[in-house]
């Protein structure tokens, strides 16, 4: 059973009165700590030994918000075992263990607990997982549900008073939530952000729309939430001190889920752009209809968004229909995927296998239109179903929920599960054959960015630690794939006319993502990956980084 869902039509409200900071008593040390993520599709692991220092992917911005938001008088120390694991001084010089992740986290999360607990430390967890599914974590002393706000306050409270664990669990909810503008500014001064892939930064929370198998709504609301423009600017110069990571990614629900709202940040961006010299590219989350803003992409644009994810799930409409994204039809997808282009805006896809309209011919509709759209990354996934979804709930009413951690899903499909095992291999097998990949990554050189606006080459981005960045990934690129690689005469045949064109960081761009995509899915076909990142399928990598965890 997971926890009852409160109705989209009553949101947690926001704290409208004044809200007093609360001052602490007593001195206390907190360990902020991020699980460190089993390795699949998103967390692009492969592309690390092409880089200079990256250990992971993207900074964790709830928890480095949680840290920013602890009183100032206590000692904050931070730890994204992403990067490096937690060590036994770091939980022996606490006095409180605070942890936050998601789902697919969860066993990460405990054994984080379990290591506190041998310590004799109070242990916290927030986050989106705990708030979902409280009897994940029945071992915390304290759980956190809810976003930031009056359970924070009453919280940190209780952490200041008492020094000993509790006798028993103990639960702080949000009824109210803080508003995302009075939300402090992350702790970047307590990481190092080029050990990341890639930075981000949030604008929005909330999404309007209900996809079926998506717990955005019931988490953040359909009503999106916004910072102000000026909170937005001051959390990238702040990250910039931190380091410069080359691209940061807007990781809000759907970066136009308020129109208005993005239209009104977008001249910011640019300013900003201009004003520090262009020093990072920009990535978001976005639902597909936002081929059909041409004025906000023309900005979106200008403000050096190369990228933009989009949900497209399913190139088949009558299942789009039965999951709720009758939004991806109001223009055709192809269409859609060409206007973004045309803003050179690189077209990111989620694709979804397991639904169920799928039928034996699904795989081939699928393969198809990855060769007509040209997309070169997509995220290919086994259906799985999250609490506090409708989907969730349907299948729960249905009986075909599974608990099993040797599959790959908790959906009892209506195609047989082999069969649609074998789908999503043919599927992502064919999609990174590298010779097809190149082939789509060879679309977008020439049609998609070429259409980026021309940036200066400012102090900011030709800077000696960038130069001496741009030349490592360059060279173990052209020494690991180019002389080594497997694949390295399809990798000659796509980098010599763009080397010879002078195109550094399109050669740079394209030999980091393709080399973890062909990774990654070789380890697919052998079995060695999971077909969704949700799953909670129990892998020998994942029992060893368990074990690690515990020394």
């Amino acid at each position: 059973m997971t926890a009852k869902l409160k109705s989209l039509d009553q949101p947690v409200p926001e704290i409208t009165t004044g809200r007093k900071h609360y001052v602490p008593r007593n001195h206390r040390r907190i360990l902020c700590v991020f699980p460190k993520y089993s390795p699949s599709f998103g967390t692009f692991q492969h592309a690390y030994p092409l880089m200079r220092g990256v250990k992971a992917f993207m900074p964790p911005q709830g928890i480095l918000v949680v840290a920013a938001y602890l009183p100032k008088e206590w000692e904050i120390r931070f730890v994204d075992e992403n990067v490096h694991p937690a060590k036994r001084s770091d939980y022996k010089w606490a006095d409180v263990v605070i942890a936050s992740g998601m789902h697919i986290q969860r066993p990460q999360l405990n054994k984080i607990n379990e290591i506190a607990h041998k310590e004799g430390k109070i242990t916290v967890i927030g986050g989106p997982s705990v708030s979902g599914c409280p009897e994940y974590y029945p071992d915390f002393d304290i759980l956190h549900l809810g976003e930031l706000g009056d359970a924070t306050d009453r919280m940190i409270e209780y952490l200041d008073e008492h020094k000993e664990r509790p006798e028993k669990q103990i639960r702080f909810e949000t009824k109210e939530r803080l508003p995302l503008s009075e939300f402090p500014i992350p702790a970047y001064h307590l990481l190092n952000i080029n050990k990341y892939f890639i930075g981000s930064v949030q604008f929005s929370s909330g999404c309007p729309y209900s996809c079926e198998f998506c717990d955005i709504p019931t988490l953040y609301g359909r009503n999106p939430r916004m910072k102000t423009p000026e909170q937005v600017l001051a959390e990238l110069d702040e990250m910039l001190k931190s380091g410069n990571p080359g691209a940061v990614y807007f990781v809000d629900d759907n970066f136009v889920g308020d129109r208005r709202a993005a239209m009104q940040l977008l001249p910011h961006l640019i300013e900003w752009q201009k004003r520090n010299g262009y020093p990072v590219q920009f990535a978001c989350e976005a639902t597909l209809n936002i081929a059909q803003s041409p004025k906000l992409l023309e900005m979106m644009r200008e403000a050096y968004f190369c990228t933009v994810f989009c949900g497209i799930e399913t190139p088949e409409p009558q299942a789009l229909h039965a999951i709720s994204k009758d939004h991806n039809l109001s223009m055709p997808i192809l269409s859609a995927i060409k206007s973004l282009n045309s803003y050179g805006m690189e077209v990111v896809s989620g694709i979804i296998i397991g639904l169920d309209t799928d039928t034996p011919d699904t795989a081939d509709r699928i393969i198809d239109f990855i060769r007509l759209s040209n997309i070169p990354m997509l995220t290919i996934n086994l259906l799985y179903a999250l609490p506090r979804t409708a989907l969730w709930d349907r299948l729960e009413k249905e009986g075909r929920l599974v608990s099993d951690e040797n599959r790959e899903s908790n959906v009892e499909f209506l195609m047989p599960y082999e069969q649609v095992v074998e789908m999503w291999r043919r599927c992502i097998t064919t999609a990174y054959e590298p010779e097809f990949l190149y082939q789509r990554f060879a679309y977008n050189t020439e049609h998609t960015f070429p259409n980026r606006i021309e940036v200066p080459n400012s102090p900011q981005r030709t800077s000696k630690e960038n130069i001496r960045k741009g030349l490592t990934m360059l060279s173990k690129i052209l020494l690991r794939v180019g002389v080594f690689g497997s694949y390295r005469k399809t990798f000659w045949n796509m980098a010599s006319p763009i080397l010879k064109a002078g195109k550094i960081e399109t050669l740079i761009h394209i030999g980091l993502v393709a080399h973890h995509l062909i990774e990654f899915t070789r380890q697919c076909a052998k079995g060695e990956e999971s077909a969704s990142f949700y799953s909670q399928k129990v892998r020998q990598p994942q029992l060893s980084l368990l074990k690690t965890a515990s020394r």
